[in-house]
């Protein structure tokens, strides 16, 4: 146990200079910074994002809704930086006055609308077009349950446990044993749960699996945060079983490369406007 400690003071003031990734761009009031129109495609939906595991949940559903054939499901995505401030244009904040990625316009109506958060675009566009949500029944809820299961569980995966394992500008024992526990409780959960179904909600592949696959599938296959050895996540061979599974589906493999300006160029895909561009 590291000896330094830390005793608050009796008002919390903001230290723009904490260190750390991402230190330069959190602060602690909402709001853009600067003004700046979002860029409109032609397409029926206007997604703006990055290729994180909140990210690419959106593009997989949009890949997987497509590779169904389901032409209304076209979708423009444009990159947004999130290490440059992109999130607190004034068109973005207009979206997701939480500015944190994705954000989504849905233009197919006569109305606009704007979605913020990626579980509420999961279910908007998984009943928008009758796909991987069952419309009623105790599937419906099963499926609604283990998607609100990641929603809950992602933030100690992330900001708990990513952060100060990965991110923080230094490492301390206590946070870090902390949040290592939750996650491999949390993976627990899922190889118990996998142990007896094929997808996470039961014999159907759906919303639930591509909220929680970019997360916990990409911690056990070794590319997230590179903690599979710390986790021994070999442990998990439901899980792994799983993860490599949604992985081989081509939708999956052409959703985590929208939006994706990092890693080799040939992985890369810094906007998407049709099916052309992933050749």
């Amino acid at each position: 146990m590291n000896d330094t400690t830390y005793t608050p003071p009796k008002v919390w003031t903001w230290d723009a200079e904490s260190g750390g990734n991402f230190a330069n761009i959190n602060r602690p009031i909402a709001g853009s910074t600067h003004e700046k129109a979002l860029p409109v495609g032609e397409h029926p939906f206007q997604l703006y994002s990055l290729a994180t595991p909140n990210g690419v949940k959106v593009t997989i559903l949009f890949e997987e809704l497509l590779e169904q054939g389901i032409t209304e499901a076209e979708y423009d995505a444009w990159l947004i930086r999130i290490t440059e401030g992109d999130q607190f244009s004034s068109g973005f904040v207009g979206v997701n006055p939480n500015s944190k990625i994705p954000a989504l316009v849905d233009r197919s109506g006569e109305t606009e609308v704007n979605i913020f958060e990626s579980g509420s675009m999961l279910v908007h566009l998984a009943e928008k077009f009758g796909k991987f949500l069952p419309a009623s029944g105790p599937e419906r809820t099963e499926v609604m349950n283990w998607l609100f299961w990641q929603m809950g569980s992602a933030p100690f995966l992330g900001g708990g446990f990513g952060h100060f394992y990965a991110y923080a500008p230094e490492k301390f024992e206590y946070p870090i044993n902390r949040y290592a526990m939750e996650v491999k409780r949390q993976l627990d959960v899922l190889d118990r749960t996998l142990a007896n179904r094929k997808f996470i909600a039961g014999d159907e592949y759906s919303i639930a699996d591509m909220a929680i696959w970019p997360w916990y599938g990409a911690l056990v296959r070794g590319v997230l945060y590179s903690a599979a050895e710390f986790l021994s996540v070999d442990e998990y061979k439901n899980v792994k079983r799983w993860a490599d599974e949604v992985a081989a589906r081509p939708a999956v493999k052409r959703g985590i490369r929208v939006n994706k300006s990092w890693g080799d160029e040939d992985t890369q895909m810094h906007e998407r406007h049709s099916a052309a561009d992933f050749d």
